[in-house]
C-alpha cells in the first residue's frame, strides 16, 4: 500500500445486501470464500432483523471491517431490547496508525442513531490478535464482567478472560446483561473467530476456570 496517506480517501460500504462483495459476508478480509450451513442460517435470520456488515475500503483495497446486529440476533448471550452488539471489528496490520478503527467504530454510532448503547467481548491473556481488551477500550468500551476460562484442545493448560463490554450513547443508559456460562459453548457462527466452535465438537468448547 504506497498511498496511505490521508483517511479522507477512504469510504465505508454496508455491504449485507450487495451482491458484489457477497463473498465478504461469508469470509473476512483474508482467507477463501465459501458458505457453511451455520452461517447461512445465522445470515437469513439476523438480516432481517438489523444485521449490518461494513468494508473500509483504501485506495480501492479493503483493509478493515465491522460487524454488528440488535442484541437479539448477535452472536453473543446479551440480552437487551435496544442495545447494539459489535460482533466485530478489524483493521488489517498494513493499515494501522490512520485511525481506521475508530472510523468504523463511529460508522457504526452514526448509523444506529435509536439504540441506548453498544456492547461487545473482549479478550485477555488469548492467542489471537483480534478482540484485544486494551484495543475495545481504545475505542471507548468499558469492561462490565469477565468470565475466566480455557480451550479444551487448543493451547491446553492457558487460562484466558473473555469480558463483556459496553459503551453507552447517554450517561443514563441502562448497561445490558449477558450469559457468561453460554460462551463455554463458543461461537458457531464465524470460522474465523477467535472463539469459534467447530462443528465437527460436541459439547462445550471451553471450561470455566
Amino acid at each position: 500500500m504506497n498511498k496511505m496517506k490521508s483517511a479522507s480517501q477512504t469510504k465505508i460500504i454496508d455491504i449485507t445486501k450487495v451482491s458484489k462483495y457477497e463473498r465478504y459476508i461469508y469470509r473476512c478480509l483474508v482467507g477463501p470464500f465459501r458458505r457453511y450451513k451455520k452461517r447461512q442460517e445465522y445470515l437469513e435470520k439476523a438480516i432481517p432483523k438489523g444485521f449490518h456488515k461494513k468494508l473500509l475500503i483504501f485506495d480501492g483495497e479493503i483493509v478493515g471491517q465491522i460487524e454488528y446486529a440488535p442484541a437479539e440476533v448477535s452472536y453473543y448471550p446479551i440480552m437487551d431490547d435496544n442495545v447494539i452488539v459489535m460482533n466485530c471489528i478489524w483493521v488489517l496490520r498494513k493499515a494501522k496508525g490512520h485511525n481506521f478503527g475508530k472510523r468504523l467504530l463511529q460508522d457504526m454510532i452514526k448509523s444506529e442513531r435509536d439504540t441506548a448503547g453498544f456492547a461487545t467481548i473482549a479478550l485477555e491473556d488469548h492467542w489471537s490478535p483480534w478482540f484485544i481488551k486494551w484495543q475495545m477500550e481504545k475505542l471507548g468500551f468499558k469492561p462490565l464482567d469477565s468470565i475466566k476460562v480455557a480451550h479444551k484442545t487448543k493451547h491446553k493448560g492457558q487460562v484466558f478472560s473473555v469480558y463483556f463490554m459496553w459503551m453507552p450513547k447517554t450517561e443514563n443508559a441502562k448497561p445490558p446483561k449477558w450469559k457468561k456460562e453460554k460462551f463455554l459453548e463458543g461461537i458457531t457462527f464465524c470460522t474465523a473467530h477467535p472463539l469459534y466452535h467447530p462443528q465437527t465438537w460436541k459439547g462445550n468448547i471451553f471450561e470455566a476456570k
